[in-house]
């Protein structure tokens, strides 16, 4: 069954801070060339869809804003969906993509995505009493990843800080990102998920949570990948980077 549609992640599989993954922006015009559809799909929380989308076009990727489904898409819609007034635990450029306060309501809900400046005492007892106030009121987390890279290592992600909110509240968080089937959903936007490939660097929230959609799924070996992490199902593919994910799929399109 060939693939139509490439599902790829960007941080840590495309490219680790401003730095490419090896050979990572030829490959994706030969992806292109190829005809297969492509679309960029993160959990990143700390960049804007505009900051996002500008920063991969300096690294030397060529792509659309609109090719990107971010965590933080998902959750703005989930926002004005379900017309939540939330305190955001957010970065200042992620916040600009979410509706302004509405200062004639009070908070009822809490955002928290990867904000390592909100991360301190005053502004988590903050989120703390918002969700405190009401049973119904609402615990978002855009993602709740452990760890991402960065250049100098692995680094914190928000999930801690989720996980101790709800330990705190009794709160169960409605998770927006991957790998929960409301991101993959949307991301997939209608396209068959059985012509579809993710492309990622998390065993876990890439790879089980596309192929628990049907999807099959390609690991990377750069970025957040450790060796020591076993999952269920295990990927359809084990590569060393996205440039040999690129030929991977042209290979397998080829017999099909």
């Amino acid at each position: 069954m060939s693939i139509k549609a490439a599902l790829i992640d960007l941080s840590g599989t495309l490219h680790v801070e401003d730095e490419p993954t090896p050979n990572a922006i030829e490959a994706l015009t030969k992806l292109r060339n190829a005809g297969v559809r492509v679309k960029f799909v993160t959990n990143t929380t700390k960049d804007s869809k505009t900051t996002l989308h500008s920063r991969l076009c300096k690294i030397g990727f060529q792509l659309e804003a609109s090719e990107i489904y971010s965590s933080l898409s998902a959750a703005v819609a989930f926002v004005e969906t379900e017309k939540l007034n939330p305190y955001y635990l957010l970065s200042d450029d992620a916040r600009q993509d979410f509706p302004q306060e509405d200062t004639t309501r009070p908070h009822d809900s809490v955002v928290v995505g990867l904000a390592p400046n909100a991360f301190n005492y005053d502004q988590l007892n903050k989120a703390f009493n918002v969700l405190l106030q009401q049973k119904s009121h609402k615990l978002v987390a855009i993602h709740q990843g452990k760890y991402y890279r960065r250049a100098d290592g692995l680094a914190l992600g928000p999930g801690c800080f989720v996980k101790g909110l709800e330990y705190a509240t009794g709160c169960s968080a409605q998770v927006i990102g991957k790998p929960n089937p409301y991101f993959f959903k949307g991301a997939l936007a209608g396209l068959d998920p059985a012509f579809c490939v993710m492309i990622g660097d998390d065993a876990n929230d890439d790879i089980v949570g596309a192929m628990s959609l049907g999807m099959q799924g390609v690991l990377v070996k750069t970025g957040k990948y450790l060796p020591d992490v076993e999952v269920t199902p295990p990927p359809t593919a084990l590569v060393d980077n996205f440039s040999n994910a690129v030929d991977w799929i042209i290979e397998k399109n080829s017999k099909s």
